[in-house]
């Protein structure tokens, strides 16, 4: 009797364990450059219920904890809704390229959606395009989320710098 009292205890507590287990992802390489920039990351899911986010500008990374793994991937997508990019810790959460880029080489790609809240975040948007070979002008200002590239380059490569520089990008339609 007292075995089986024993087991069926230290399966409710095993089990009640994992229910409340929470999903934690650390976010890297993330652009923070300022104050600005850890509030809206926080705005992103400060409406979220079970997600709370430690946000660490100088290390240019997020802890993020989430009641699970659904909650945690709705929360990377919010980041980068509000213009963030992230490497992650985990193998089955990350933040997606959802630019709609296509490959090949343009003379002109307008994007949208970039998190620019100040002039050291455009310096770092201005200086990740301007590693793309092709890429003559640009025309990011602060405190605007969209941009316009002009040259002669290959359109995917510029998400691409852009996305690890940091910031979540969307071809303007």
């Amino acid at each position: 009797m007292l075995r089986t009292t024993l087991a069926l205890l230290f399966s409710v507590a095993l089990f009640s364990q994992a229910a409340y287990a929470e999903t934690t992802v650390t976010l890297t390489k993330m652009h923070l450059c300022c104050g600005k920039c850890v509030k809206a990351v926080e705005a992103a899911v400060k409406d979220m219920p079970g997600v709370k986010v430690d946000v660490t500008a100088k290390e240019g990374k997020t802890v993020l904890t989430a009641a699970d793994d659904k909650s945690a991937q709705a929360a990377l997508d919010a980041i980068a809704k509000a213009g963030f990019h992230a490497e992650t810790d985990s193998e089955e959460l990350k933040m997606k390229d959802d630019s709609g880029v296509k490959a090949g080489a343009v003379k002109r790609l307008a994007l949208t959606g970039l998190h620019n809240c100040c002039g050291a975040c455009t310096k770092s948007i201005k200086e990740a395009v301007a590693t793309v070979d092709g890429v003559k002008a640009d025309t990011a200002k602060p405190n605007e989320s969209s941009m316009v590239i002009e040259g002669n380059f290959d359109a995917a490569e510029v998400v691409e710098a852009l996305l690890a520089a940091g910031f979540h990008v969307k071809v303007k339609q």
